[in-house]
């Protein structure tokens, strides 16, 4: 999911802190859009605030080509396309960390479509992206494809971190928890869209309930994810439509 967390502000506060700052360390997420791949490099402290850690990027890399799920019909070229990007990675996480930096891919709905129309093709991609990224020297920790849920979760969690409404730095340099309300997220991908918020009311489907933890607090949200009205899919089926 598109979980790309910015924080501009993060070098200026760094001096406020401790003069023995905890030491950094890394992590490296792979979005496996429908469309495209991009490669996020992140960093954060090794101390967490009430369990949870402060995360800023370091680096992002765009994937040249289509999505992985582009490459059904040719498995192999899925892993290679992501050689240029785990290359920079190589270089933008300090050499000394590279084993102990976990390495993740998550894709989305173009392979959640892939998985439903062609489960062996879906597969194969997988298997494809996972050998290249255990020729690395990262701690791989998975390729998965998310479910729509896990994707919409994800995007809120993002929006609302950036927003500064789970926690934010006091004019002390000290973490605060601002106490301000969360908002929605509505997450308009190539082909699915997501929406989620936090609520007090009874969810009916506890597929779209979400339980989460987060700087100490607990949040109660409704996730859902509708399939095929993305961008691109949403397009395709006007141009049949058309066509009909």
């Amino acid at each position: 999911p598109s979980l790309r967390v910015v924080w501009g502000s993060w070098g200026v506060f760094s001096l406020w802190s401790d003069p023995l700052p905890s030491p950094l360390q890394y992590g490296i997420v792979l979005d496996a859009g429908s469309s495209h791949t991009a490669m996020f490099v992140y960093k954060w402290p090794a101390d967490k605030e009430n369990d949870t850690g402060v995360v800023s990027e370091h680096s992002m890399c765009d994937v040249k080509g289509p999505g992985i799920s582009s490459y059904s019909s040719n498995p192999p070229a899925a892993g290679t396309s992501l050689v240029h990007c785990l290359n920079q990675a190589l270089r933008d996480v300090p050499k000394e960390k590279h084993t102990g930096t976990p390495l993740y891919l998550g894709a989305t709905a173009g392979m959640r479509l892939l998985n439903i129309a062609n489960p062996q093709a879906s597969d194969a991609v997988l298997s494809a992206v996972a050998a290249t990224l255990k020729s690395y020297p990262f701690n791989f920790r998975g390729a998965k494809i998310l479910s729509g849920e896990e994707e919409g979760v994800f995007g809120w969690v993002t929006a609302n971190y950036l927003l500064e409404n789970f926690i934010k730095r006091g004019w002390l340099g000290e973490w605060i928890q601002p106490q301000k309300k969360t908002l929605g997220a509505m997450d308009f991908g190539g082909a699915s869209t997501q929406i989620t918020f936090e609520t007090r009311d009874t969810i009916e489907d506890p597929r779209n309930e979400v339980m989460l933890k987060l700087y100490g607090q607990a949040y109660k949200v409704y996730t859902h994810s509708f399939l095929c009205y993305g961008r691109d899919q949403v397009l395709k089926r006007l141009l049949s439509k058309l066509l009909q």
